[in-house]
């Protein structure tokens, strides 16, 4: 048993499974710091919660949108995936005849991009340049073709660009 002491509240006693307990100790003894919150929302060591503009769906139909016609206009068969601001899917879609790789590829490229906020093709860059640990990175893929998606310099998602 582990226990955490959130004062003025009794101490809390938790089963200790590692990590989880830490959390769980940290959570409710992090409780004083927001009674302690100036009228801004802000503690002394900053903000307790951020603000992040994603892309919506309807932002996702209208960049699907744009690159199927582009596609179509070119002949080009390709997927598209559309993220959000943390590389999780909004949109997707696969053109008839598009090849069955294009659908992970797709979105591995977007969700690198929204990740690093940069093209993937700076993480590609990082592999080509001589540093292959950066294929060790979890969640991303070191292709290029991934855009992010921004508004006011925020990336509120990423996209996988037509070719």
């Amino acid at each position: 048993m582990t226990t955490c002491n959130t004062s003025p509240a009794p101490a809390v006693r938790f089963l200790s499974f590692g990590t989880a307990t830490a959390l769980l100790c940290f959570s409710l003894s992090g409780s004083p710091a927001i009674a302690q919150s100036t009228p801004d929302g802000s503690t002394r060591h900053g903000p307790l919660t951020l603000e992040r503009t994603d892309i919506a769906l309807a932002g996702a139909d209208q960049v699907m949108a744009a690159a199927f016609t582009e596609a179509q206009r070119n002949g080009w068969k390709m997927s598209v995936a559309v993220v959000d601001s943390s590389g999780e899917l909004v949109a997707f879609r696969k053109a008839d005849g598009a090849s069955a790789i294009s659908v992970q590829v797709a979105i591995a490229k977007a969700r690198t991009a929204a990740l690093i906020q940069q093209p993937s093709k700076h993480f590609e860059d990082y592999i080509n340049n001589g540093r292959p640990s950066f294929l060790s990175t979890p969640g991303v893929t070191p292709l290029e073709g991934g855009i992010p998606l921004r508004i006011a310099d925020q990336v509120i998602g990423a996209r996988l660009p037509w070719p």
